[in-house]
Order: C-alpha cells, then structure tokens, then sequence
C-alpha cells in the first residue's frame, strides 16, 4: 500500500513542473509527512490545461450514503480497478496524478518495522497516479476525494513491501490525465511498476510513523 509520502517543494516548483498558472490552492505549504483524510496537492485536466488544487485523501464515491468510507478507500489496486463499482467509473474520466518527492514504507526486520523513504535518482518531483470523485452531502456542499493507485512492487521495492505506488512516467502524463481519453485499455497499461534503476530508499526515524510530525528531520538519512 502507500500510506504516507512527501511533497516538500513549493507551489511555484509544482506549477512549473505540470505547466500551468492555474491553482485554488490558497493555503498550500510542503508536507514532510502526508496522511490519509489530509487535503493533498493533485493535478487534474480542465479540458484545457493542468490544474493544481487540493483534494482529501481516501476516496468517497459519488454514490456513498456518507463520507465515513473514505478512511478505508486510500489506495486502488491496479489489478483489481476495472472489477470495483468505486473504481470502475472513474478510471476512463476521473484521473488525476499526486505530486510527491518521496514516499514512505515499512520493512519488517525481525520483531519491529523500519520506515524507509523511496525517492527518484535525482530527488525530483514524480506523479503518483490517483483516481478522484465528488460526494455532495444532504446540504449541497461537495468534497473533492482521491486515491492513489498502487501495483507490485519493483526490485527495489520487492525488498522493502509487497505493494507500491503507481508512477506515471513524464512521457505519459499528458495522456493520464487526458479528459478525452477514454481508452480503458491504453490507461491500464500505463499502470506498472517503475524502473527500480531510478529509484532509491533509505532507512529513516521511526518519528515518521506518528501522523502529527510533519517536519524537515523525518526526511533525514539514519
């Protein structure tokens, strides 16, 4: 699964990166340690350009009676996408990517688990492939939710856990987040592993595991 991540660079870093001026996000600041049910950083396609605004992390279907399931709706397995009346009607015209520098992980040695940060070669921003809805309570208000898609792992990450998340390569971003894409099949073959050569992990506190810190030291090397 993927549980935590980071996004640690600024706004003006993310809008360069997906090319756009077009934000709502008014109050953004880096997170060291992104959680399920936190507002995150998503980018999705208006039909003309890329948009970065916030959505809450842990899907709650349109159709959902409320929003409780969210909490239990933080990763979509790839393999198992078109199967799931969640997924299934969100995968040809609700994608969106999640912005991230870093993720975290936890590898079980012997009696106790040590979180790992995986990050790109080059320390780089990288798209985090999600699928995204809007629930609307009895009162008419709308709350933007998201996923984020995971697959088997890579070599490297085979090491550490069993599950990681999807990453849209840059070449394919355009077409992952195409609104006049609906090719089922063409979409689901973007979602496999990452080349592990371009990856690294290392071993990080175990701080990292209470949701309440949120700080420049859990990213740092043990």
């Amino acid at each position: 699964m993927c549980g935590r991540y980071t996004i640690t660079v600024s706004m003006e870093e993310l809008r360069i990166r997906y090319l756009t001026n077009d934000s709502t996000m008014i109050q953004y600041v880096p997170k060291y340690n992104a959680a399920p049910m936190q507002f995150v950083p998503a980018v999705i396609h208006n039909g003309k350009e890329n948009r970065v605004g916030e959505l809450r992390w842990g899907l709650v279907p349109s159709w959902a009676k409320d929003q409780k399931m969210g909490s239990k709706m933080i990763n979509a397995r790839s393999e198992t996408l078109l199967e799931k009346a969640s997924f299934k009607r969100l995968i040809s015209k609700r994608r969106c990517i999640i912005p991230a520098d870093g993720f975290y992980e936890w590898k079980k040695e012997g009696s106790s688990k040590q979180p790992y940060r995986i990050v790109m070669r080059d320390n780089g921003i990288f798209s985090m492939a999600g699928l995204y809805d809007i629930w609307i309570d009895p009162s008419g208000k709308k709350l933007s939710t998201c996923t984020i898609i995971t697959t088997t792992p890579n070599s490297l990450m085979a090491d550490i856990h069993d599950r990681m998340p999807v990453i849209i390569h840059r070449k394919d971003e355009t077409e992952w987040l195409s609104r006049d894409n609906h090719d089922e099949m063409a979409i689901m073959n973007l979602l496999r592993p990452y080349e592990s050569s371009e990856m690294k992990a290392y071993p990080v506190s175990s701080t990292v595991g209470n949701v309440r810190n949120d700080s420049k030291d859990l990213i740092v090397e043990i």
